[in-house]
């Protein structure tokens, strides 16, 4: 691995990203909509985004449809880094019940997790170990039986949903 990318892959783990801050459980949200500016939220006030990319989110589900359900119950809200993104972020949203965004297989949701990144390459890295928190089923499972945020923390900072590939 060069130097270059265990640098950037170092500056950003998704561990830096999720804070108490940009974690919010129990969330009452009447719909999607709500559900999706309560993430815009959280990554505006970490100073991860401008408050116009709360706005960009919503409108990319309004343009484009459901596509950001992934899983069962799982959502990744996200809006283009011209959009108001300052800097890679996330945020994770439990909702206290779950809402319909229109996903035929994957509907109803319960957990948000929001992307921001400030160029379209940025984020891959992070995205990687992404995608793999979000497949993790130790960790969904834990979000949902209840588990405070002290201990949602603990698990992404363990990293132990990480699989190295090499």
């Amino acid at each position: 691995m060069s130097e270059e990318k265990r640098i950037y892959e170092e500056e950003y783990m998704i561990e830096k990203l999720f804070t108490e801050e940009t974690v919010a459980l129990g969330v009452t949200a009447k719909d999607w909509e709500e559900a999706v500016r309560c993430c815009g939220k959280l990554m505006c006030a970490a100073g991860y985004t401008e408050p116009r990319y709360e706005e960009a989110m919503v409108d990319t589900v309004k343009k484009l449809g459901s596509y950001i359900v992934i899983a069962p119950g799982l959502a990744m809200p996200h809006a283009r880094p011209e959009c108001g993104a300052k800097q890679l972020g996330m945020s994770l949203v439990h909702l206290a019940k779950p809402v319909r965004f229109g996903s035929e297989e994957y509907d109803p949701v319960d957990i948000l997790i929001s992307l921001c990144a400030e160029s379209s390459e940025s984020h891959l890295a992070a995205l990687a170990e992404l995608m793999q928190l979000m497949e993790d089923e130790e960790f969904l499972a834990g979000v949902r039986s209840g588990w405070d945020k002290a201990k949602i923390l603990d698990y992404i900072h363990s990293g132990s949903f990480v699989q190295d590939d090499e």
